[in-house]
């Protein structure tokens, strides 16, 4: 059996050589994350047309909070959400068994099976932004900042992960969980601003409910400067918990699970 690392390589390697195959898609992901960008950061103009601080939040700041969400999101698109999307679809026409059947661990393959290469350009882009931010807040980033951010950005992915995980397993129960999915969907959006800003059962869905606020708000507190102790502990102890679940999640439906030679 092959390393997680050697797997991810290889998967990697194929998706690359499949998508070279569409360069066209290059620039359509390119002319996508510009206008998503762009309409973002227009709306932070207007915002701070009328106001100098949103609940604390500086301007400079929301557009690194912004880059940080532009980031997050390639990461998503670009292994987690193809995968979690394919493993739904294989649910549901029985075609999960030929992934079951492979020498290799099956939650390993599911998970970086799928690769959109090109969801890469969302990860340079929001990289860039984060970095204009910083030029603007005239903001030196240490070594120990430059850490803490790494750290809280791989928990809140992690945490990403282990959630969509959950979500698609459901489909070993229910037949149609597309709903669910998009429910996610709407609600990772509204991550594009900082939690805090938002009314008090709002804040608390997206930090408890659908732990958004964990893999975008927290990491850019952490960028900015604007995260306690307490929350770089629970961040990091909530992704440990929440892989923990998704892989008890996981097996609990694989028990369920007839596929197409049952």
């Amino acid at each position: 059996m092959r390393t997680p690392l050697r797997l991810l390589a290889t998967f990697f390697r194929l998706g690359a050589m499949n998508e070279l195959q569409y360069r066209t898609n290059f620039w359509l992901q390119l002319g996508r994350t510009g206008i998503d960008l762009g309409a973002a950061l227009f709306a932070v103009y207007v915002v701070y047309s009328h106001t100098d601080h949103l609940n604390g939040w500086q301007a400079g700041e929301l557009i690194a909070l912004l880059g940080v969400w532009t980031l997050m999101s390639g990461l998503v698109g670009l292994m987690v959400q193809p995968g979690m999307e394919r493993l739904v679809e294989d649910v549901r026409e029985g075609t999960l068994d030929f992934t079951l059947t492979k020498p290799e661990e099956a939650q390993v393959l599911v998970s970086i099976g799928q690769v959109r290469v090109w969801r890469l350009v969302d990860v340079a882009v929001g990289a860039a932004v984060i970095a204009g931010a910083l030029a603007w807040l005239g903001r030196r980033t240490g070594l120990e900042e430059a850490a803490v951010f790494a750290l809280t950005l791989c928990s809140g992915g992690v945490i990403i992960y282990s959630f969509w995980l959950m979500l698609s397993t459901v489909s070993f129960w229910f037949v149609r969980v597309g709903n669910i999915l998009m429910v996610f969907h709407s609600l990772y959006r509204a991550a594009k601003w900082p939690v805090t800003i938002y009314p008090g059962w709002m804040r608390m869905v997206l930090t408890f409910v659908v732990p958004v606020a964990f893999a975008v708000t927290v990491p850019a507190g952490a960028l900015v400067g604007r995260l306690p102790g307490e929350w770089l502990a629970g961040t990091v102890a909530l992704a440990a918990a929440m892989l923990v679940l998704s892989r008890l999640f996981w097996q609990a439906g694989l028990r369920r699970y007839s596929g197409a030679s049952a």
